[in-house]
């Protein structure tokens, strides 16, 4: 059966993607960075997290030898990153810096394709770090892509529902199913044995899931197929027969990202919820027995706190988030003046000093610390409405642009700046670029970040 071996707390805004190495295990998130696991103990390596984007990140994924690590982001870049180090091997623009939803590298890792929101799809030659095409493909967004297994061709995959089969060499049409997906592509991937002619058919309609799937994967031997939806659940299926293997229930929102390791039987799962959660499949565990037993991660209880507010929290929350946050020095005198969590929302400068916090590096650590989490709740648990849509994070300054949306006002301007004259939502031309500010946003952010944390200031 299905077992979990542990649940990544790492990210503060939703996962996006997932993607396995023999080695590593890479996710990416709103929050704009990259988590690096090692897949021995799934402990995060040194380096991690990986803060090369200016916006959330959307996709991640491997090179076939592990050599390395793509990602791609609302900011208009690829970048490829080297997972032994973390440093950066080559950051590749769009040259019309449209926001990239989809990344993908050929079989060989000799060609790197990214698909933008303005309909086109970008590919690179990796080796000399050269644009080689960018064309148009649809006139919808396109969010999913990836090479046939013998490099020779791809896949295309828009919001519009089209899936297109297109030669590399000159990007030529072969194929095309109009409207394959009739609520728009999501994702799309490719079995390493599956022989890809020049026409596409339908093998296995899966439908398990009772609400739109947001992700698919594969297993290396095509064996297994698993998929994440908006109704929480992971499906996996055996992929030659089409049916139902197993129904994993763990996440608390959309799952939308699914991957499964090229070397052992273990699937990751990321979702809305922020977490990650990583299975093992066939220990003879059941389902059930693995949703109700306690999960650890990295030789250590997972903390309960991690889902409550600030303002929630008991001493031993408290003191847990001290030792999590390196200020292990710190316990013993918060324990001895019986810090919680709405004493902790207060704590200021002289509050630290009165405690007895005589270092002033360590009160400034801190203060940074808890000014860190408080925003970090501030945005992943507000209302959807009071977070920008480009950056994902809570507004501080709101502007309605032409498009009828509300952005932060700083990330708009930058986005215009960059010559993007289009919404970052609908992809139209924006008909002019003045910006109106939105007070009632702006007072009901303030009312709300109010009520979260008993009126202190951020």
């Amino acid at each position: 059966m299905v077992s979990i071996i542990c649940t990544l707390r790492h990210h503060s805004d939703e996962v996006s993607c997932c993607a396995f190495s023999p080695s590593v295990l890479a996710t990416c998130s709103g929050d704009k960075t990259l988590r690096l696991y090692g897949t021995a103990d799934f402990s995060e390596l040194p380096f991690s997290p990986l803060s090369g984007h200016g916006y959330g990140v959307h996709c991640c994924c491997f090179s076939s030898c592990g050599r390395y690590l793509l990602s791609c982001s609302t900011d208009g870049s690829t970048v490829v990153w080297s997972p032994e180090t973390g440093e950066v091997s080559a950051e590749l623009r769009h040259p019309a810096r449209s926001a990239l939803r989809v990344c993908a590298m050929a079989p060989d890792s000799s060609l790197v394709l990214a698909g933008a929101c303005d309909g086109t799809v970008a590919l690179w030659d990796l080796p000399s770090r050269t644009l080689r095409r960018c064309s148009a493909v649809s006139e919808a967004s396109v969010v999913a892509c990836c090479f046939s297994p013998c490099g020779q061709m791809f896949v295309t995959g828009c919001t519009n529902g089209d899936l297109k089969l297109w030669d590399l060499m000159d990007i030529d049409l072969l194929h095309a199913e109009k409207d394959a997906h009739d609520l728009g592509v999501t994702c799309c991937c490719s079995a390493s044995q599956f022989e890809v002619d020049c026409v596409m058919k339908l093998l296995h309609a899966l439908t398990s899931q009772s609400a739109p799937v947001l992700s698919c994967a594969f297993s290396s031997d095509g064996e297994l197929v698993a998929s994440g939806s908006v109704d929480k659940s992971v499906a996996i299926y055996d992929a030659n027969m089409g049916t139902l293997l197993y129904s994993l229930k763990q996440h608390d929102r959309y799952v939308t990202a699914v991957a499964l390791s090229p070397t052992m039987p273990w699937i990751a799962t990321g979702s809305m919820d922020r977490t990650v959660n990583v299975w093992r499949i066939g220990d003879g565990v059941s389902i059930a027995a693995a949703e109700s037993r306690q999960t650890v991660c990295q030789g250590r209880k997972l903390p309960d706190h991690s889902r409550r507010l600030v303002a929630e929290w008991l001493e031993e929350d408290v003191q847990t988030w001290l030792c999590e946050e390196g200020l292990q020095e710190l316990v013993s005198i918060f324990k001895a003046n019986n810090i919680d969590g709405p004493e902790l929302n207060q704590l200021s400068k002289e509050t630290a000093t009165e405690l007895g916090i005589e270092s002033v590096g360590l009160r400034r650590r801190l203060l940074r610390k808890i000014e860190a989490l408080k925003a970090e709740q501030s945005g992943s648990e507000a209302p959807d409405e009071f977070l920008c849509p480009i950056t994902r994070e809570l507004m501080k300054d709101p502007v309605i642009a032409a498009d009828g949306y509300s952005y932060e006002r700083e990330s708009i301007e930058s986005w215009i700046r960059g010559k993007n004259k289009s919404s970052p939502m609908t992809n139209l031309p924006l008909q002019t670029l003045l910006l109106t500010p939105n007070r009632s946003l702006k007072m009901a952010i303030a009312r709300w970040k109010s009520s979260q944390f008993d009126g202190s200031s951020f």
